[in-house]
């Protein structure tokens, strides 16, 4: 059976709303349209970045033993992938290097009932439709709604594998419905912080910084701790993530150091805001990291699960 758009969504995790083409594909977006507008404005870095499939899923449980969609590619960042994983294992990795830019893609799936994930490309943008599977699906079952702000890292550059983003590998343990904000060259820049219409989450994980620590004025910091709480208020859990580890300049690491304290001195004044240490996330060698900055595979992989159990352990 094809799925029509309005029962694609019931299974497509990580947006804030959805249109449809002229062509009838499906283009999910994690902010909002005036939050798009100013980006568009600001800096064609972020305005690209800002529609890309970053952290989109569907996820469902099924029988079926095949599936497929149409998809279209209308902007590229980075060599990235879609993804299948069947009951927790990567089964299918289609990297966006080797394909058109049009195009379908199917995959196979083992016999009984399983837990299905298909991720979505986090460096590019993305469209789907006609996706056919020879089963019913029954959507995930998710948990709190989080908003999950940040930069490149968050954004999923580093792995070049959608699955293994940082954000992926700590949500497959958290089960959180998130929307992620994460943007490649993104600051603590208050311009974007909205309030975004039908939408409240429940909790807030900001992690920013490594694109500013040569600052000296941490004004920026502070104007956008006091935005951010100003439009969701005191009440909504907030998780501080101090930058992690470079090590692309090690004159600039007592800078980086020095730049860390500051933000948590800055987050720390709120009673609902809660630090997590990003130095203690990954191990500091380059082997952890694709180009001294963005963690790969496996410093991903690391930060991911020593984030989820430092997020248990703080009651988070």
């Amino acid at each position: 059976m094809v799925l029509t758009n309005e029962e694609l969504k019931k299974i497509y995790f990580g947006a804030y709303e959805f249109e449809e083409t002229e062509q009838g594909y499906l283009q999910a977006f994690q902010y909002s349209k005036k939050q798009v507008d100013y980006f568009e404005g600001a800096f064609e870095m972020w305005y690209e970045r800002c529609t890309a499939s970053t952290a989109k899923t569907l996820e469902f449980r099924t029988s079926a033993n095949k599936l497929s969609f149409e998809y279209k590619i209308i902007w590229k960042g980075s060599p990235d992938s879609f993804e299948l994983m069947v009951d927790g294992l990567i089964s299918g990795i289609t990297y966006i290097k080797d394909i058109m830019d049009v195009g379908t893609i199917e995959w196979e799936l083992p016999d009984g009932e399983k837990d299905v994930v298909i991720y979505l490309p986090a460096d590019a943008t993305v469209w789907i439709r006609n996706f056919t599977i020879d089963a019913k699906v029954e959507p995930a079952v998710k948990g709190k709604k989080v908003l999950w702000l940040g930069d490149s890292i968050t954004q999923g550059y580093g792995p070049l594998r959608s699955s293994h983003t940082y954000v992926s590998v700590a949500n497959r343990i958290l089960n959180y419905d998130i929307i992620n904000q994460g943007i490649g060259g993104y600051i603590y820049d208050k311009n974007s912080l909205m309030k975004m219409e039908g939408y409240t989450p429940d909790k807030i994980i900001v992690a920013l910084g490594t694109n500013q620590y040569g600052d000296g004025d941490m004004s920026k910091v502070e104007e956008y701790y006091e935005t951010l709480i100003g439009i969701y208020g005191e009440e909504i859990p907030i998780l501080c993530i101090t930058p992690l580890w470079r090590g692309d300049s090690v004159d600039g690491f007592p800078v980086l150091m020095s730049f860390c304290e500051k933000v948590r001195k800055i987050a720390g004044q709120y009673k609902n805001v809660k630090i997590i240490d990003g130095m203690k996330m990954v191990p500091h060698f380059p082997e952890y990291f694709l180009d001294n900055l963005h963690p790969n595979c496996l410093g991903c992989e690391i930060y991911g699960r020593n984030l989820a159990e430092e997020i248990r352990k703080i009651g988070f």
